[in-house]
């Protein structure tokens, strides 16, 4: 469909030993004065100025168009090599629809970018304009092997999560420093994942900001649908996911669904009420019609405000905070920042609540800590309900990390309760820090034997 790729998207590709940046923007029409068609073509130009080779793809059935030779004048003003690629060219009988390309007076490249056909020409010229010289070589067994890539440490997956319009697009140029992702009013106008890497601190992280996710029934179009389940894959290869939700307009049932995918994902989260800057003033301003009342002047001059007495910020930030724990209970653990994506105001903290749910969700526990801590610390008879039978737990040790999942063996095959799990967790939380990050059990079926008896019997 026309016009779904919006903003930048990057990806990276190897060839021939060699490492590779490249970027797709948006379908170009420059004399288009709509904001999306102009908002695309500053985008590309973005590109334009950090790429090493522009590649303008055209269509051979089309031939040659008033717009390929348009937007071949355009990359011509930019001072960079580019070349074209002529795409759809699935046979040698139709490279002749790519000859008259050549009139524009740069190589051109018969490709069919659906089979890969011509693509490794275009590749190999690519690098000759990257890397003058050819890439040292080892030789194995009579062949020539690429030097293998340098390893290089984790990079901090973030996925940008959230309904349309909230800020996601906002927040991530906030968070880099530069606009990856188009801004608009307009709901829907992320339609791909934008992806963008950035190092802070010695640290590499890459974000992901992803198309805003409908409730179900509420998407018609195919390209909004397409939109969905690439968000969804993009939380899904994430570390850590930033719910963004509109501080005026509060936790609505399509952030709650949303809360519910990364939660069952078991991505970590970090809450971000977006707008705060908006839903204070609009908070202050009801607070001083309030106050205004109160005194017997609501009839005030247009404009005139009254500043009320006993309007307190923090207190509204701690009322905000607990109606969230309430609609949102099984993301207790998330912690929450209130921030302005627009402003920049508290936009700092969201790099080490990302460090710190990273590094939770990788945490590994040694089996006799988790142990010492069940036998000294938790008190089992806490989390059992009154008339349930007792559970003991004979052992327990992490089975796997991202999120921590842990294998403990009881004296019952069924399912432990949902509150005693929920108390298990929270204890295991407050002791090795599980901070953003979800905890997961997985309960195994040990029979009491004469080992485990004698000093478990205290348990009971």
């Amino acid at each position: 469909e026309p016009g779904i790729t919006r903003d930048r998207i990057y990806g990276k590709a190897e060839w021939r030993g060699r490492a590779l940046e490249v970027v797709d923007t948006g379908g170009l029409v420059p004399d288009d004065k709509a904001q999306i068609p102009q908002e695309i073509l500053r985008q590309a130009h973005v590109a334009f100025k950090k790429a090493a080779l522009l590649v303008l793809v055209v269509d051979s059935h089309a031939g040659l168009t008033p717009l390929d030779e348009e937007l071949a004048r355009l990359l011509r003003t930019t001072g960079k090599p580019f070349v074209i690629a002529v795409n759809k060219v699935d046979a040698m009988s139709q490279e002749s629809n790519a000859a008259v390309f050549h009139r524009i007076g740069v190589p051109v490249f018969p490709i069919a970018a659906e089979h890969g056909t011509g693509v490794d020409d275009l590749l190999d010229a690519a690098l000759v304009k990257f890397y003058p010289t050819p890439p040292a070589s080892s030789v194995v067994g009579g062949g020539l092997v690429p030097p293998a890539l340098p390893a290089q440490d984790p990079i901090i997956e973030v996925a940008i999560i959230g309904r349309p319009n909230v800020g996601k697009s906002t927040l991530l140029n906030r968070i880099v420093g530069e606009e990856r992702s188009i801004v608009s009013a307009t709901p829907g106008t992320t339609m791909d994942n934008v992806d963008t890497e950035i190092t802070r601190d010695g640290r590499a992280y890459r974000f992901v900001d992803t198309a805003g996710i409908r409730r179900k029934g509420k998407t018609t179009l195919v390209a909004e649908k397409l939109s969905v389940v690439m968000a969804r894959r993009g939380l899904e290869r994430s570390d850590v996911a930033l719910l963004v939700v509109d501080g005026g307009q509060g936790v609505t049932q399509g952030d709650a669904q949303i809360a519910s995918y990364a939660e069952e994902s078991g991505r970590s989260v970090v809450m971000v009420i977006n707008k705060w800057d908006l839903a204070v003033a609009a908070a202050r301003d009801a607070a001083s019609r309030d106050a205004a009342t109160a005194k017997g002047k609501s009839k005030r001059a247009p404009g005139e405000h009254h500043k009320p007495e006993n309007f307190d910020s923090g207190r509204l930030m701690f009322d905000y905070e607990k109606m969230i724990r309430a609609k949102l209970k099984f993301l207790s653990y998330a912690p929450i920042v209130f921030l302005s994506a627009k402003t920049g105001e508290r936009a700092q903290k969201l790099y080490p609540l990302i460090n710190q749910c990273w590094e939770a969700r990788r945490r590994r526990i040694a089996t006799p800590a988790l142990n010492n801590w069940l036998k000294e610390e938790v008190d089992l008879q806490r989390g059992t309900t009154p008339k349930a039978r007792p559970v003991r737990i004979y052992y327990i040790t992490q089975a796997k990390i991202a999120p921590p999942t842990f294998l403990i063996f009881t004296n019952q095959k069924a399912p432990l309760h949902f509150s005693y799990e929920r108390f298990l967790e929270n204890q295991l939380r407050a002791k090795f820090d599980f901070v953003g990050t979800p905890v997961r059990f997985i309960q195994r079926l040990r029979k009491r034997d004469k080992r485990s008896s004698g000093g478990d019997a205290d348990r009971d």
